[in-house]
């Protein structure tokens, strides 16, 4: 999917006038790290600082924009009241009516921040023809400040984990390099590891199923079906097992994700006959905390982690970090809910907002409940996996 059409001037200094990413922006030093492409010997050379040098990377085509949704509190909904998607509708998320209309259960918000995707490249230095994917965050000065934040925190993040070259974590998205123009937008440059992420594959994946039971797709081997059936389980499986590798490496090294999800995991492939090859990063750490002991309880966006903490009875630095990281393999566990359950269902038979009302609130977190009902409607339909 990658085009070798790029803008010649759009990092040009003079006629972009963009300008090196401010000292403040460079809270870890010698992040290094490496390109696929690169021999394995060239690693001691390639050690060096992110590159924040505008005039090292040529950005070509746009790709896409995305924002995020602020969701202030939950609570479940025991009585059947009707919803009410008033001005939800508008904010252009995404969501269809029927995927608002199972929000009324939350606290919803639009997000300040609408973040822009470009591809591009590397024309300079040791990484030179890297192919890279920048995300622009617009800035304090176009009314954004919170975006400023998020920018900022994804960037000490990465650099931080990218700190040490010889633990650099293959299941996680590589920086590159960053830097901000003059009109105060932060551009994050990525190494382009894949543009399809686990929700762009499962919604296939879905969709597939979806024509392959209603006869679109016949089976003229008996034993196609189960092949399929085994290429998917094993993509699936390796699509989890990398996105936790990366969320223990994040946890070792005192850093939540915050916002994991089916969106936040990108794969260099959505191809089951290519699972073997298939390596899964998590991007989008923007939310990310920081759970060092002296950092605890600090910090603009996770304020409201915090506050959750202390209302679950977390008082002491060491409860408050179990609490942070409990919360964030609580976003896992709904990652690997939405995984075995969406990519082997018919679209439309079931979304990963429904899948979750109804852990939390039918089953109670019952999970083997959940899984006998599975195996129930399963045996008695001979069909894709439901649970309602």
């Amino acid at each position: 999917m990658t085009s070798n059409a790029y803008r010649k001037t759009s990092v040009s200094p003079s006629a972009t006038m963009l300008k090196a990413l401010p000292v403040r922006f460079l809270a870890s030093p010698e992040p290094g790290g490496l390109s696929r492409r690169l021999p394995r010997r060239s690693l001691r050379l390639i050690s060096a600082a992110l590159m924040t040098n505008p005039a090292y990377f040529e950005v070509g085509r746009f790709l896409g924009a995305y924002g995020f949704m602020n969701i202030t509190s939950y609570s479940s909904s025991q009585f059947g009241e009707p919803s009410n998607v008033a001005g939800i509708q508008d904010l252009g998320l995404g969501y269809s009516p029927e995927e608002i209309d199972q929000l009324r259960i939350q606290d919803i918000g639009e997000g300040e921040v609408t973040i822009r995707l470009y591809e591009g490249r590397v024309v300079q230095g040791p990484l030179r023809g890297t192919q890279a994917v920048f995300k622009v965050y617009p800035g304090s000065r176009a009314g954004a400040s919170e975006a400023d934040l998020m920018a900022l925190n994804e960037l000490r993040t990465h650099a931080f984990l990218q700190s040490d070259a010889s633990d650099i974590c293959a299941n996680i998205q590589f920086l590159l390099g960053a830097f901000e123009t003059a009109t105060g937008e932060q551009w994050l440059a990525f190494r382009d590891d894949g543009r399809y992420s686990a929700a762009d594959y499962a919604k296939v994946a879905s969709a597939r199923q979806l024509k392959e039971q209603s006869g679109g797709m016949p089976f003229w081997n008996p034993f196609d079906r189960a092949y399929k059936l085994e290429l998917r389980r094993y993509f699936v499986l390796k699509l989890l097992n990398g996105a936790m590798s990366g969320l223990v490496h994040m946890h070792n090294h005192d850093r939540l994700h915050q916002s994991l999800g089916p969106s936040s995991v990108i794969l260099n492939t959505a191809l089951e006959k290519e699972g073997r090859y298939l390596v899964p990063r998590l991007r989008d750490l923007a939310f990310s905390v920081d759970i060092g002991y002296s950092s605890i309880g600090a910090g603009v966006l996770s304020d409201g982690l915090w506050r959750r903490a202390s209302a679950a009875g977390a008082s002491t630095p060491l409860e408050k970090r179990a609490f942070g990281i409990a919360d964030d393999i609580y976003g896992a566990g709904l990652l690997i809910a939405y995984m075995a359950f969406i990519p082997f269902c018919e679209a439309g038979i079931m979304d990963g907002i429904s899948l979750q009302r109804l852990l939390e609130n039918t089953f109670r977190f019952d999970i083997y409940a959940a899984r006998e009902q599975c195996l129930i409607r399963i045996t008695a339909s001979d069909q894709s996996p439901r649970l309602y």
